[in-house]
């Protein structure tokens, strides 16, 4: 029997829709209708585009910068993604054990996730530079030194959000499968390995999308602690079409042909991602 609630809610189920659907449109739909246009135009503001057709695109696959930060980028992402699910699910794994302060652990892993990334990347920039300055180097010095400082900052940020999503996983697990295993003999290992992992494959999944679409699109960290040096080497993907669309006069259809690339990209990787866990999680 249907209550009177569900049947309004049946009957006006549009009205409630509707400012949802209307913010979407206006907020995604709209604009990046006008952003794959506008990738097509040459323009300095919305208002003198001037259809240029598919040069922009040449341009920007042209650009030897924007290769670099795509390699640069990928890499990053890949090692952070590893990094930070498995640094993240191994303190998720220790934290259900019973012992005391465990609270205060999962509140001080979560604490950098509350603060902003311009904050974190000049924190960090002032912590690495004080640490380089005994052998003479610098964060901006080396690519290299940009990668692994990005990549620190990145993992010391995004491990206790993620540790948040494992635990309630863990703590969601049936307890009879774990009991079961338990009276079969299996060891913590192969228990760990042979049933808690396989089980949680939709956390997995959820944390493994989260990082490696925000690895992608990290930005304000590395505007913050590199801010590209030297020479660009240590720029990501977004910072790349940041520079080219506000800071390259008459490069702004350019740096939109490389947005629009840019979300294809990780859209693609995005789909790839989820079919590859969600099948793992269906055999699981």
């Amino acid at each position: 029997m249907i209550s009177m609630s569900g049947k309004a809610i049946r009957r006006w189920w549009a009205l409630f829709a509707l400012p949802t659907f209307a913010a979407f449109l206006i907020g995604f739909v709209v604009p990046f209708i006008m952003g794959l246009y506008l990738s097509f135009c040459k323009f300095s503001t919305v208002t003198d585009a001037k259809f240029t057709g598919v040069q922009n695109y040449i341009d920007a696959v042209s650009d030897k910068e924007f290769w670099h930060a795509l390699v640069y980028t990928v890499l990053f992402t890949i090692v952070t993604t590893i990094v930070v699910n498995v640094a993240a699910f191994a303190i998720a794994y220790m934290l259900t054990k019973k012992f005391a302060g465990t609270n205060v652990f999962r509140s001080v892993f979560f604490m950098p996730n509350l603060i902003g990334g311009i904050i974190l990347g000049y924190i960090w920039l002032l912590l690495l530079n004080g640490v380089l300055a005994h052998w003479g180097r610098s964060i901006t010095y080396s690519g290299v030194y940009g990668f692994w400082g990005m990549v620190l900052l990145y993992c010391w940020q995004q491990i206790g959000y993620m540790m948040i999503i494992y635990i309630s996983g863990l703590q969601a697990l049936p307890g009879d499968v774990l009991e079961a295993a338990a009276v079969d003999g299996a060891t913590s290992r192969q228990t760990l390995f042979q049933v808690t992992i396989p089980l949680m494959m939709p956390s997995i999944t959820v944390c493994s999308f989260l990082t490696v679409t925000n690895g992608f699109k990290m930005f304000d960290q590395n505007l913050a602690l590199t801010n590209g040096a030297p020479s660009n080497k240590s720029e990501l993907l977004a910072l790349n079409i940041y520079r080219t669309f506000y800071g390259r006069a008459g490069f702004e259809g350019v740096g939109q042909a490389k947005a629009v690339v840019f979300f294809i990209i990780v859209a693609l990787i995005a789909v790839i991602q989820n079919r590859l866990t969600t099948s793992k999680e269906v055999s699981a």
